[in-house]
């Protein structure tokens, strides 16, 4: 029998037709599928976005490297006596010995951003020595920072209002996480900036010690950046009277003055040797350490600064990271009297809690004291070898550092290993290797240039120009009327540049915002 092609034909074509339809069908049917799974992957992508970058951020505010200029830090000690601070001593003596003294200053620090990698500063090749490298005693093998971390620390870390800032700012972790904020510091201080003198950008590069007659007068005369003040400022004085008079420096001045004093605990205390300010004088870290160990040493700086903050203080010239451990030392009785680990745990702690309380901290006195003699009095030549700052002088400041201190005090001591023909204070070098090695970006401050260790190098004028060339963002200095008219005439005539000038006034204004100082 034969077939009908044409009926085969269509019934061929009708299933064709019919498979087409099924097919049809059954994508139409599968796109809500395809469409639902393809929203569960994007959201699961964006979930996992969002996660990385929290865990990015969190990371990056754990991150040892601290803010703004520390938020930078300033260094050096405060105008002090080497033994004491009792309010009641005559200004300039050895509380034990009796020399006289041209009275040093402390450093402190809040935080900066840069957290430098670790270049030598003279070969500029990148150290990733440790401190237990051996080293081989050269200036360029101090301890490196992985150049990719990049964190400045000019971020003062602590939470709440600074008392009288009228500001509450976030802690440190969050400005350390937050660009923005970091963003608008640097534009605060840079409009700041764009509107002031020559005059008085120079004045703010200057840390006084309050002179006894016409104090209010000379704040506005030189546009200081500060005050620091001693024993001999709250001698005898109740608490309004002292809160009165550091508000009546305030008031005249333009941009506020950080107002700073050394209360160290133990052989110097401004503040605490007034009984009318506290029943009795802070003690030494050491003897906190051996009563309650860290956990006196943290509820010992807690009191202090509660009790600065209420008198208007914003700056402590503390802690002391000098490694000491025999009791010979000129330095000994101001320090930690423990080795350069424990040393550097004490710096860490006192720090953390006073970047809590914000209170600016000075790490001094930089790059180590040692087992030196006392710069109050004479030149200090220090010939160790490089490696025992690698290996143990630096830690501490390091650690201070990495938590954010806010300024950094440099000694007047003559380190021959990092070089044999200037004061530290003085040195482009020493300043070098604690920008670029250890990695501070914050305010750099010298001891006071008053002293004899110093004053042997140069003299009044010639030391406070010297300091600005080193590197120096704040001059602390009791001849701050013969020293700020020759740092002027060294801008006028170029021996300083102002863009130089600039550079460290810009981390000063930077730090005093992240006080909660300049609103």
């Amino acid at each position: 029998m034969r077939t009908d092609p044409q009926g085969k034909n269509s019934s061929q074509k009708s299933n064709v037709k019919r498979n087409q339809k099924r097919k049809k069908k059954n994508i139409a049917a599968r796109w809500p599928v395809l469409i639902t799974a393809l929203i569960v992957v994007l959201t699961v992508c964006v979930f996992g976005m969002v996660i990385f970058l929290r865990g990015q951020r969190e990371a990056a505010s754990k991150n040892p490297a601290a803010g703004l200029g520390g938020a930078g830090s300033v260094q050096g000690s405060p105008i002090h006596d080497p033994e004491g601070g009792n309010s009641d001593q005559t200004p300039g003596k050895d509380s034990e010995a009796g020399n006289t003294q041209e009275t040093s200053k402390n450093n402190s620090g809040t935080g900066n951003p840069d957290q430098a990698p670790g270049k030598g500063p003279e070969t500029g090749s990148t150290q990733e020595t440790s401190k237990n490298n051996s080293g081989t005693g050269n200036p360029d093998q101090a301890p490196g920072k992985d150049p990719d971390t990049g964190n400045s620390r000019e971020t003062q870390e602590g939470q709440g209002q600074n008392p009288g800032s009228g500001q509450t700012l976030p802690g440190q972790s969050e400005v350390q996480g937050s660009g923005e904020f970091l963003d608008e510091i640097a534009q605060k201080a840079e409009n700041i900036l764009s509107k002031m003198t020559v005059e008085e950008k120079v004045g703010q590069m200057f840390i006084a010690r309050c002179p006894e007659t016409n104090a209010v007068q000379k704040v506005t005369e030189y546009h200081l950046g500060g005050y620091i003040l001693f024993g001999r400022d709250f001698s005898g004085k109740e608490k309004a009277e002292v809160v009165q008079t550091i508000q009546s420096y305030q008031e005249v001045s333009e941009i506020p003055l950080l107002i700073g004093v050394d209360e160290e605990g133990g052989t110097v205390n401004r503040v605490s040797s007034n009984r009318n300010l506290r029943a009795e004088p802070f003690r030494s870290p050491q003897e906190l350490y051996a009563e309650g160990g860290f956990d006196l040493i943290r509820s010992d700086t807690q009191e202090k600064c509660d009790l600065l903050l209420s008198l208007g203080i914003q700056l402590n010239f503390a802690p002391v990271c000098d490694v000491a451990q025999s009791q010979d030392d000129f330095i000994w009785k101001r320090s930690f009297g423990q080795d350069a680990e424990q040393t550097a745990e004490y710096v860490k702690t006192v720090v953390e809690v006073m970047q809590d309380k914000q209170v600016g901290s000075v790490l001094k006195h930089f790059p180590g004291y040692g087992n030196n003699a006392d710069t109050h009095t004479g030149v200090a030549y220090d010939n160790r070898p490089y490696e025992t700052f690698q290996d143990s002088d630096f830690l501490p400041f390091q650690a201070g550092i990495d938590a954010g201190a806010s300024m950094v005090l440099v000694s007047h001591n003559v380190v021959s290993c990092m070089d044999d023909s200037s004061p530290a204070s003085l040195s482009p070098k020493v300043h070098e290797i604690l920008r670029e090695q250890l990695g501070f970006g914050g305010v750099v401050i010298t001891d006071d240039l008053a002293m004899d260790g110093v004053r042997e190098f140069a003299g009044e004028e010639e030391t406070a120009v010297l300091a600005v060339q080193a590197g120096n963002d704040m001059l602390c200095c009791t001849d701050f009327e013969v020293q700020i008219p020759a740092v002027l005439e060294a801008v006028r005539n170029g021996d300083i540049a102002e863009e130089r000038v600039d550079e460290s006034v810009l981390r000063i204004l930077k730090l005093k915002i992240l006080l909660g100082i300049l609103p």
